[in-house]
């Protein structure tokens, strides 16, 4: 990336040429939305995420749009790049666990929000998770534009039914507080 520039940015440009091929592979399969999820942008700092990856990201959100499906960008440890992300063409922005909503709005985020449970949390007992999920759905209510979900992948050992009752209970819960 930083010794052979060119060669990096041909490589950037070739996979966001194949990334826009496959969503429009996905979303003529039926993808309904479309979650752009990269693990380690979040080793990146500001500068070098401005030059050497949010152009390609740009050149894919800009041909998303052409699909008329709503656009998620998320990144791992990456709370220091969501004002970047804010000025791409998205709809979305997910939170890791470790950026909270309300952090993410005062920093002048405008973009709908989507997180941020740790997935740690599906380990624990009911009345954790239950409380947890809890603090974030209220959160995310004093802060319109808050969309429920992970700040990162399932576990492998989480039980299923977890996350059914879990499912259930943001519905639930959702549905019976006033915002």
């Amino acid at each position: 990336m930083y010794a052979e520039s060119e060669a990096w940015f041909a490589l950037m440009d070739h996979l966001a040429e194949m990334t826009i091929k496959y969503v429009k592979a996905q979303v003529d399969a039926g993808a309904s939305a479309i979650q752009l999820f990269d693990s380690w942008v979040g080793a990146l700092n500001a500068a070098d995420y401005r030059i050497y990856i949010k152009p390609c990201m740009e050149k894919i959100f800009t041909a998303l749009k052409t699909f008329n499906i709503p656009t998620i960008m998320y990144g791992v440890g990456a709370s220091h790049l969501i004002h970047e992300w804010n000025d791409l063409p998205i709809n979305v922005i997910g939170l890791d666990w470790r950026t909270s909503i309300t952090e993410a709005r005062s920093l002048g985020i405008t973009k709908t929000l989507q997180g941020n449970l740790d997935p740690s949390f599906l380990l624990a007992p009911w009345e954790v998770i239950e409380a947890r999920a809890k603090e974030i759905l209220d959160e995310g209510m004093a802060n319109p534009g808050h969309i429920f979900n992970l700040g990162h992948g399932v576990f492998p050992e989480v039980n299923p039914d977890t996350l059914k009752r879990l499912t259930s209970f943001v519905h639930e819960y959702s549905s019976r507080v006033q915002v």
